[in-house]
């Protein structure tokens, strides 16, 4: 009998802690985590959404937003991400995995140069690496100043906008301050093509 007793205590000191740890880590701890959230960073905590000129939410800026063909060349009425090895589809996040020696990844690159050239009208040489290369995730919106400046001519004239308008939004959306100390200045593409649509929207 006391051995039976003993096991019942155990078995209700187990069912007590599960409770215990249930209510603290299950319910208490997220919410503290998303009422923190929410106060600090809301826009983050929310998935950093960004609207259209009309108030509608529009994009995540964390994400890079494409209008691409199956191929998965970029409409030229817009600023180019990144190359992604996952045509940019959220769902499959992942890196091409090609070594700096496959002679899949120095195709790629050839194949992106010219292209690039051909579309901008540059001298392939002046080209920068992030416009030859997919990032890790294959969905970062960032891309160097270099590359934004590369394209405004390109994009004003697919507007029918002034090309010194549109690289003022360049020279708006590339980052600054510690974000720029930490790393070189990158533009994200995913806002910059929401302030393009705005500027052709009410030139």
């Amino acid at each position: 009998m006391n051995t039976i007793s003993g096991y019942l205590r155990q078995a209700g000191t187990a069912v007590r802690f599960l409770l215990l740890a249930t209510i603290v880590l299950g319910l208490l701890y997220p919410l503290v985590v998303f009422g923190a959230g929410q106060l600090v960073a809301p826009f983050q905590a929310n998935g950093s959404i960004v609207k259209d000129s009309a108030g509608r939410p529009a994009a995540s800026a964390l994400i890079a937003q494409t209008m691409a063909d199956e191929s998965g060349t970029q409409s030229p009425q817009w600023f180019h991400a990144r190359p992604s090895a996952v045509m940019w589809d959220p769902a499959s996040s992942s890196a091409s995995n090609l070594g700096p020696n496959d002679p899949k990844l120095l195709d790629a690159v050839n194949r992106n140069r010219a292209a690039i050239a051909a579309a901008e009208g540059a001298n392939p040489a002046d080209i920068p690496a992030d416009a030859l290369t997919a990032s890790g995730s294959g969905l970062d919106p960032h891309i160097s100043k270099a590359y934004a400046d590369l394209q405004v001519q390109r994009v004003a004239k697919a507007h029918g906008l002034e090309a010194g308008d549109v690289q003022t939004l360049v020279d708006q959306q590339t980052s600054s301050g510690l974000e720029a100390f930490l790393s070189q200045p990158s533009v994200n593409v995913t806002l910059l093509n929401l302030d393009v649509a705005r500027l052709a929207a009410n030139p």
